[in-house]
């Protein structure tokens, strides 16, 4: 790390939810999600709030430390339409070693439409992509 993390860390993002952000188009591969209402995907919230960490933590890594989520427990309690503005906002609550939590919120013009926790891990970049070409290569063996 280039500087220590404290406790209490915030990072705040928006976004303008345009058509390419809502649950018919997540992916094609889930044709199930064509028929549904074009509204803000909780996939793309998700990303969102993991955008909104990575950001936070940018300025406290090294060029080869990267973080990666872990676990995601965060509601998605209202929809939001098509041209609304919304606001991700992301505090750091621990630090344990490698391991971060965050509290995150996202809000749209009109109200509160997620919060929960996210937990994200810093990794060394190299040694990651190592394990990972490894285990690819295990798995054409």
């Amino acid at each position: 790390m280039v500087k220590a993390l404290e406790i209490g860390l915030r990072h705040t993002q928006s976004l303008v939810v345009d058509e390419g952000l809502t649950v018919p188009r997540v992916s094609p591969a889930f044709g199930s999600f064509r028929d549904m209402p074009a509204v803000f995907a909780t996939a793309y919230m998700i990303g969102f709030i993991e955008a909104t960490c990575i950001e936070a933590l940018k300025p406290y890594l090294t060029a080869d430390e990267r973080t990666v989520g872990t676990h995601v427990d965060v509601s998605h309690s209202a929809a939001t339409p098509i041209g609304m503005k919304v606001t991700a906002e992301v505090e750091l609550a621990s630090v344990s070693g490698r391991h971060l939590r965050f509290l995150v919120s996202c809000r749209d013009e009109k109200e509160l439409i997620g919060s929960g926790t996210h937990d994200r891990v810093i990794i060394d970049f190299s040694k990651f992509a190592v394990r990972m070409r490894s285990k690819a290569e295990e798995r054409s063996a």
